[in-house]
C-alpha cells in the first residue's frame, strides 16, 4: 500500500519508487499524479479504481477484492493512493480486509496533500506565534452520517489555536463557514489551494467570513484543500518576500 503523495512524482519517497517498479500489478486511485507511473515497469499490469467526489467511483468492496485476488495469485500488487494511504485514503479499511484474509501489507507513507498545499505557498501548518497544534478533519461527512460538528471544532480551534485542514470541503463551504464563524471572527484568514503541487495549482486567499463568495469568484473546485487559520498570514508574507525579491 503506496503513498503517492500529492501530486508531483518528485515528492515520492525513495521507498515508494522501489515499490512501484517492482510491481507486477497497481490498483492506482484517481488522484494519483500521472508522472508517477513512469516508475512502474513496462509490464506492469496497471487499473484504474478512481475514487472521487461527486464522480462515479468503484465500489470499494471491488478495489478490496481486486487486491486480494492478485495476492493470491502470486503477483506483486501495489495499491497506489494519492497523498498518504492512512490520512483519508480508506487505506485503514483496505488492512483490515487484507489482514481478515490473512495477508499482512507493507505500508508506505506519502507526503498528504494538506501538509503539501501549505508547502507550496512557502506557509507553515504550524507557527510557535500563530498555531499550537494543527487538525486534519473532512469536509465530506459518511453518507448517511450527521458529519462534524464545526461550531465546536471552531471552539477547539479558537480556544487552543490550531490550524484547521479540511479535505473535500469544497461542496460543503457553506456549511463549514456557518458552523465555524460561531466561534472564530469573520476576519479570520482562509487558503484554498486546488490541485497541490502540479502545474495546474491554482490558490485563493480569503477570510472565512468571504469564504463561498471568493470560492465562486476564482472558481476553484475540487480536489482542493482548505486551511483555516492565522498560519495563512504567513502565505501573504511569503508572496510578498517573493515580489519584493523580484
Amino acid at each position: 500500500m503506496v503513498g503517492a503523495g500529492p501530486g508531483d512524482p518528485d515528492l515520492l519517497t525513495l521507498k515508494a519508487v522501489k515499490a512501484i517498479a517492482a510491481a507486477s500489478v497497481i490498483l492506482v486511485d484517481d488522484l494519483v499524479g500521472e508522472g508517477v507511473l513512469a516508475h512502474a515497469r513496462p509490464d506492469a499490469r496497471i487499473t484504474y479504481v478512481g475514487k472521487r467526489g461527486g464522480c462515479k467511483s468503484t465500489p470499494q468492496a471491488t478495489i478490496e477484492q481486486l487486491m486480494l485476488e492478485a495476492a493470491r495469485a502470486g503477483e506483486n500488487v501495489v495499491r497506489l493512493k494519492g497523498g498518504d494511504p492512512f490520512i483519508f485514503g480508506r487505506g485503514g479499511e483496505e488492512v483490515e480486509s487484507l489482514r481478515r484474509a490473512g495477508i499482512e501489507p507493507v505500508v508506505v507513507n506519502g507526503i498528504t496533500s494538506g501538509l503539501a498545499a501549505m508547502t507550496s505557498l512557502g506557509a507553515p501548518l504550524t507557527h510557535r506565534d500563530r498555531a499550537h497544534g494543527v487538525v486534519f478533519v473532512t469536509g465530506h461527512p459518511q453518507k448517511d452520517g450527521p458529519g462534524l460538528d464545526w461550531a465546536r471544532l471552531g471552539e477547539s480551534a479558537h480556544g487552543l489555536r490550531l490550524t484547521l485542514v479540511i479535505y473535500m470541503g469544497i461542496s460543503s463551504a457553506a456549511r463549514i463557514q456557518a458552523g465555524l464563524l460561531s466561534a472564530l471572527p469573520a476576519s479570520t484568514p482562509v487558503a484554498v489551494i486546488q490541485r497541490a503541487t502540479l502545474p495546474a495549482q491554482r490558490q485563493c486567499l480569503t477570510t472565512l467570513g468571504e469564504l463561498p463568495d471568493r470560492l465562486a469568484a476564482c472558481g476553484l473546485g475540487s480536489p482542493a484543500i482548505m486551511v483555516v487559520g492565522d498560519v495563512v498570514l504567513g502565505v501573504r508574507a511569503a508572496l510578498q518576500d517573493a515580489a519584493l525579491a523580484a
